[in-house]
């Protein structure tokens, strides 16, 4: 599809099934600070990682179509790694907007490693999925992967979002896997592969050796996007944020405190 023309101040949709997508907010906003952002959750759906591939395209596809009616932007950008992997070719055909997507950070965690030993952190659903293989063959074809998979996690850092403690025994449990693994001593980076992940920074740090360096791909994708809008000029003030959900829920009202601390100050509820 052809893309159409991006307004002279672009609007950037960043677009999750959870909040994870908000550790991508974070980056996009470090580099375009005065660019208007709407984020987006599909909370009704939530989460994406058990859903079939046909359901999931046909799923985003018509919460975007809905969104997009409501908030018109100019850029999309797919915060989430299973809906990237599954979708991004139905909707770079069906949508006119430049459409960004989020990858795990396999090759640059190939490029840190100096002992090729890496951590893949992602839902049970990208550690399985043959483009999460694929990438590993491309760029760490003689990298030891160690990949664990956790719905749980997502939960977690959902739970913290909204205030609520993580204790570090949760962790423990869910990373078992990685300390069982006989080179877990030589592991010098792992991938947070999914964007709920970064939410959970510094307590996944302090459950791995100091050495290991935590990788995500916020800052790419931040930097992909600031490319695309590149020739674009941002007026120089506070830009209106929103939050769009596809439900209302006493969990969306108790997200709204960790909203205002990016800048979002309104929310929309669009049934879907």
């Amino acid at each position: 599809m052809t893309s159409s023309p991006i307004a002279s101040t672009p609007r950037i949709l960043v677009f999750d099934s959870g909040v994870g997508g908000l550790s991508i907010v974070h980056e996009i906003q470090k580099k375009l600070p005065f660019a208007p952002l709407i984020y987006a959750s599909d909370n009704a759906f939530f989460p994406y990682g058990t859903k079939g591939e046909a359901e999931l395209i046909t799923r985003v596809d018509a919460v975007l179509h809905k969104i997009i009616a409501a908030h018109p932007i100019d850029i999309i950008v797919i915060a989430c790694n299973t809906a990237s992997t599954l979708t991004l070719p139905h909707i770079r055909d069906n949508f006119p907007q430049p459409v960004v997507g989020v990858v795990p950070a396999i090759k640059p965690a190939a490029a840190h490693s100096k002992s090729q030993v890496i951590g893949l952190l992602a839902t049970p659903a990208t550690v399985a999925r043959p483009y999460t293989h694929a990438l590993i063959r491309e760029h760490a074809p003689n990298a030891e992967v160690i990949s664990v998979g956790s719905s749980e996690l997502v939960e977690l850092a959902e739970h913290k979002l909204r205030g609520g403690e993580v204790k570090p025994e949760q962790l423990h449990t869910i990373l078992q896997p990685f300390f069982l693994h006989s080179r877990i001593a030589e592991m010098d980076a792992l991938v947070l592969a999914c964007t709920h992940f970064p939410l959970l920074r510094n307590e996944l740090a302090a459950q791995f050796l100091p050495q290991v360096q935590l990788i995500d791909s916020g800052e790419a994708i931040a930097r992909r996007v600031a490319s695309l809008l590149e020739p674009h000029h941002f007026i120089a003030q506070t830009p209106e944020h929103w939050a769009v959900f596809t439900k209302a829920s006493s969990a969306v009202n108790a997200l709204s405190p960790q909203l205002v601390q990016f800048g979002i100050h309104r929310i929309n509820i669009i049934e879907v």
